[in-house]
Order: structure tokens, then sequence, then C-alpha cells
């Protein structure tokens, strides 16, 4: 068994696509519209889907938001330096909801984003795992 991929519901799938590869350094992989089911299909990842587990961002025709209910947590994402990362996300626009620093009662450095929709993306730092 493998996991494919993670899928999340955007309100603007552009601007959701431009902030998974412009701030988060993903790759848009590939992208179909279903114009009789009203939606669109967009893959993303760090690699290829044969290789990696990959986000799929799923847009309804019409739809411009969601409710993410209280189930929701987040995505981590590894990267080498989460300060230098947060810096750079924040010099593009995007939104740091959680400053870079060692996590509560440990010491594992992380951050959290939001990407367009609100959705909280955890910055871990690779050096900890």
């Amino acid at each position: 068994m493998k996991l494919l991929h993670t899928m999340l519901r955007v309100g603007n799938l552009d601007k959701s696509i431009a902030f998974y590869t412009q701030l988060l350094g993903m790759e848009l992989l590939r992208k179909k519209d279903f114009p009789e089911g009203r939606f669109t299909l967009a893959f993303l990842g760090y690699g290829s889907e044969q290789e990696n587990t990959v986000l799929e961002l799923t847009h309804n025709w019409g739809v411009s938001s969601y409710e993410h209910g209280g189930a929701y947590g987040h995505i981590a994402i590894g990267v080498e330096d989460v300060y230098l990362t947060c810096e750079q996300i924040k010099s593009q626009g995007g939104a740091v909801v959680r400053e870079a620093g060692p996590m509560l009662h440990g010491s594992t450095v992380l951050a959290f984003v939001e990407d367009p929709d609100g959705y909280k993306i955890e910055l871990l730092s690779l050096k900890d795992s």
C-alpha cells in the first residue's frame, strides 16, 4: 500500500496553485477540467506522483469558500530552514500564523502558514526529523 494524495477543496484554484507553487515550491503536475461534473482537479507536489505523495486541489465550479469543520488539522512540510522559509513566505505576501520557533514542551523548530482558503500548513525543520 502507498499513500497517494491528500485532497483539499479550494475556492479559487488559480490563487491556490500560485500559493503552493510560488510560496511553497511545489510543481503543478497535472490539471484537468471535468465540465459535466463542474469541477477541476489540480495535482501538485515535490516530485512525480509515481514516487511521491502529492496534494490534490479540487475546485467545484461556482463555490468560492468552504467550512473546514472541527476535524481538519494541517498539512506538514519539511524544510531546511524554518526561519528563512517563513521570511521568504512573508516577503511574497504569504500569511505566517505561527512564527518559527521551538514547539511548546519540545525542541522541534516549526511554524504555521495559511493558504488562501485558510488551511494550515505546518513547516517543520528537516534537521529535527
